[in-house]
């Protein structure tokens, strides 16, 4: 590959965060009292959604990347651009920058050892087309990773058509593609399509799709969903999870045509369940697993805790989460070395409280990985699970092993 030459494209939603510093103090529905002043810190001003809190994750990891997602030509367009070339100049070069638009911006209440909550404007995501990619742009590339479609209008209208034309242009490069979503408001138009319909239209080019269990459930089984955030006083989901819960939506997800399946479970880890099809893992193109590693890839089921740190922030943890895996995946790991790879990778982003300074090399990574990094407790319910031989991987029943 030519050295100049990008190895993985980042494309979807982008955004500026704009990120105050919360006190301890300040936390839960305190911040949102009307007349109430909060007294906060200095804001951190950064970059946020897939493109960039993924693509700059696999930057700094070592990965040779390209980022195409689109901004208007206003200041925090501007903001978004200089912030990304800072890390290098490289990096904008694709870029859409979009006459007449206004560039996506969030607000993140981020109070320590809290969950996130964001107030966004989807700004230029919306017009967000296959036509926005052009195809000398992918030249070179093994992997292709596309993050957030709920949150950009052009991706989930008409059922999903125009998501779909996107993955088939890039599927025609040969490429292996990965899919990220985002849980949009629930009273918005993007939380109120038919996604079940969209993921069985999509999901047989994606190669590797990596959801939250929050944003799949709402988007497979809302009436569970609707029921469960009714029962919870706090909005957790994760005391529902159980072993038969995971199986279930991963073989759902396998059988709509993904080759693997990843949901991201918040500070209890990370559960990946891969296809029993050797067919289909060899077709998920330039970064299938090697001849040598296609057994270990095949028909698995696995599950990760999270590793032990002290939580400054959780912005970005899941899309850094998914830059581990997908670096596992063109290192050419083993299941088991990407899955630590990828709770890694997460676990040294909320060390800080923006999405990406905590993420360095990663050979830094594997290194802390590898002299004695402590996993938390599993606190789910994985009783039918046998332990792994490092006893901080859980194997499903019906891995293959």
């Amino acid at each position: 590959m030519n050295l100049s030459q990008p190895e993985v494209i980042v494309a979807g939603h982008i955004c500026l965060d704009i990120i105050p510093t919360l006190h301890s103090k300040a936390s839960g529905k305190d911040l949102f009292l009307p007349g109430k002043l909060v007294e906060v810190g200095p804001a951190v001003l950064s970059t946020g959604g897939a493109v960039s809190n993924t693509g700059l994750a696999l930057h700094r990891l070592g990965r040779k990347v390209s980022l195409m997602g689109k901004v208007g030509r206003d200041r925090f367009g501007e903001a978004i651009l200089s912030i990304l070339s800072t890390h290098n100049p490289s990096l904008v070069e694709s870029m859409i920058i979009a006459e007449g638009e206004i560039s996506s911006y969030s607000i993140v209440i981020s109070p320590p050892n809290t969950d996130r909550t964001f107030l966004h404007a989807t700004g230029a995501n919306d017009t967000y087309t296959a036509n926005d990619l052009r195809i000398e742009q992918l030249a070179g590339a093994r992997l292709f990773h596309f993050g957030y479609p709920p949150l950009m209008r052009q991706m989930y209208i008409n059922n999903g058509e125009e998501l779909s034309r996107l993955l088939k242009k890039v599927k025609k490069t040969g490429m292996t593609i990965s899919l990220d979503l985002a849980k949009p408001d629930p009273e918005s138009e993007g939380g109120q399509v038919d996604w079940r319909s969209i993921l069985e239209q999509v999901l047989p080019d994606v190669d590797v799709f990596l959801p939250s269990f929050e944003e799949i459930v709402y988007m497979l089984h809302r009436d569970r969903y609707d029921q469960w955030m009714d029962e919870s006083q706090s909005g957790d989901l994760f005391p529902y999870v159980t072993e038969g819960l995971l199986a279930e939506i991963g073989e759902e997800l396998l059988e709509m045509g993904a080759a693997v399946v990843g949901l991201k479970l918040g500070e209890h880890g990370l559960y990946v369940r891969t296809t029993p099809s050797e067919s289909r893992l060899m077709a998920m193109g330039l970064c299938a697993p090697t001849n040598e590693m296609r057994g270990n890839w095949l028909n698995a089921e696995l599950l990760s805790s999270c590793y032990e740190v002290d939580v400054a922030g959780t912005t970005g943890a899941g899309d850094c989460t998914i830059a581990g895996f997908l670096y596992g995946l063109l290192n050419g790991y083993s299941l088991e070395q990407t899955l630590h790879m990828a709770v890694g990778v997460g676990a040294c982003n909320v060390e800080f409280q923006d999405a990406v300074s905590g993420i360095p090399d990663g050979t830094e990574v594997v290194k802390r990985i590898h002299t004695g990094w402590k996993k938390r407790t599993m606190k789910l319910n994985i009783s039918n699970w046998r332990s792994g031989n490092d006893d901080d991987l859980w194997f499903g029943p019906c891995h293959h092993k």
